[in-house]
This record gives C-alpha cells, structure tokens and sequence, in this order.
C-alpha cells in the first residue's frame, strides 16, 4: 500500500520547480536568498515580478 501512494507523489511532482531569487537589501547591500516551491508554468512570471 505504501508503495502506491509514493508513486502518485512521485508523478504529480514533476508539475513544481524549485526556484531561488536572490534579493540584496537597500540599507545594507547584502544579499539575501528567496526559496519557493511554484507551479512549472509560473517560473518565468515569478522572476519578472519585483518582489
């Protein structure tokens, strides 16, 4: 049974993309790094916005 459920996990997966934006803070000028988990159709619209 517990292998059927980590192959539906494993097949619905492939439909996210892990990406890092890395940001660097006005004041102080150091960097800092933005982790989200979004939708593979998304990617290019999460990297345009500013924020």
């Amino acid at each position: 049974m517990a292998k059927k459920v980590v192959a539906t996990l494993q097949s619905s997966a492939k439909d996210f993309a892990k990406v890092i934006k890395v940001t660097r803070a006005a004041r102080s000028g150091a960097y800092s790094f933005k982790e989200d988990i979004i939708p593979s159709d998304k990617v290019q619209e999460y990297f345009a916005s500013k924020s």
